[in-house]
């Protein structure tokens, strides 16, 4: 078994990762494919309130709280010492389907706004233009490496592809993303049966970066858990479950992470398993805004009830718990006074059929 010091003896270089933005969407890709070219992968800790407020304060106050807490991250990177972090501009996910300008900028807004030495390992995603497809982005991405042969690139994909294929298995399975992307970095694929049983149901709808930041969604599942409430998320339906949610709704994709939120609500709405929806949305948000107003319309069409959560840096933890315990208190209620319905239409018919044979032997 390699000895540590023989560990980092086989890596050509170090590069940063922040922990936040497309981390939580594409992160297990790019360690299985830095990893396999032998550059050691480093990411920024979990994020607290010091990140917020130390990303904050090198931005202007409309900027929304996910590139707030980026900026954080970036800054965390730099105090560990890595002089390249790898901060992507991912245009356009699929044919004329595009991120919002902040993530696009992400590499300008950086360089901007944080005035420190170091590399910024800017690499360029944007699938709506011919020649800046996947090879090129990755080949951008390992260039300050001296890596340019692109045959291993595109063996080191592979790996990356691995990675993600397993991490994503496990999240759909219901596995927490913590745990998922632990199993999978170790090559490991876990599937848990959780055999315990809610009497709530509550789909949970926000992009990667606000629903799995710890520090952001307030750790809405594990509060949800302890009331008693099964979590659902977009993570655990299919592409194609995605998609007929856009459709749905009567909607065409436009912005990357529209299959998180209108996706996602397209589906739980309709489906009977569901006693409500909670959306976790960022002040300010353009598309965000857009995005929940139609939820909330398809939502009143199916009597489904919803929770609109906006948040930014000063936003309150009891608050945001007073809130949910009230929505699903309400869903409890609300399923109460159903079954209760259903127990007195039921024994309502059984006393007419009663009633009815009685009239018939007289």
């Amino acid at each position: 078994m390699p000895t540590e010091t023989q560990s980092e003896q086989r890596y050509i270089g170090k590069i940063g990762i922040p922990r936040a933005m497309s981390y939580y969407n594409y992160f297990p890709f790019w360690y299985g494919f830095f990893e396999a070219l032998n550059i050691q992968v480093v990411i920024s800790d979990k994020t607290t309130k010091q990140t917020m407020s130390s990303g904050s304060a090198l931005v202007v106050s409309e900027t929304c709280l996910p590139i707030k807490v980026y900026v954080g991250h970036i800054l965390n990177l730099l105090d560990k010492g890595i002089d390249k972090i790898f901060v992507p501009s991912i245009q356009s996910i699929d044919h004329k389907i595009y991120n919002c300008s902040k993530i696009r900028g992400l590499p300008d807004l950086i360089r901007n706004v944080v005035k420190r030495d170091f590399t910024i390992v800017e690499a360029t995603l944007d699938k709506s233009e011919k020649n800046q497809g996947l090879y090129t982005f990755l080949k951008e991405a390992v260039a300050p490496f001296g890596i340019k042969d692109e045959k291993i690139i595109r063996q080191a994909s592979k790996e990356g592809w691995k990675v993600m294929n397993n991490f994503k298995i496990m999240l759909n399975s219901g596995i927490s993303f913590e745990k998922a992307l632990n199993y999978a970095k170790k090559g490991q694929v876990v599937i848990v049966n959780n055999q315990k049983s809610y009497p709530i149901s509550v789909a949970v709808l926000a992009h990667s970066y606000n629903l799995f930041d710890d520090r952001i969604s307030m750790k809405i599942f594990d509060k949800l858990e302890k009331l008693d409430v099964k979590a659902y998320t977009a993570e655990q339906l299919s592409i194609e479950q995605l998609q007929e949610g856009i459709s749905s709704l009567g909607s065409k994709i436009y912005w990357a992470n529209e299959y998180e939120m209108t996706g996602g609500a397209g589906h739980f709405i309709q489906n009977s398993n569901i006693d409500g929806i909670i959306t976790i949305n960022a002040f300010g948000c353009g598309p965000d805004s857009i995005m929940v107003e139609r939820i909330s319309r398809a939502a009143r069409k199916f009597n489904k009830p919803v929770l609109n959560l906006s948040i930014d840096e000063q936003t309150g933890e009891a608050g945001f718990i007073t809130r949910i315990e009230a929505f699903t208190d309400m869903l409890f209620r609300k399923k109460r006074a159903s079954i209760i319905n259903k127990i007195n239409i039921n024994e309502n018919a059984k006393q007419e059929s009663s009633a009815q044979k009685e009239s018939q032997h007289r």
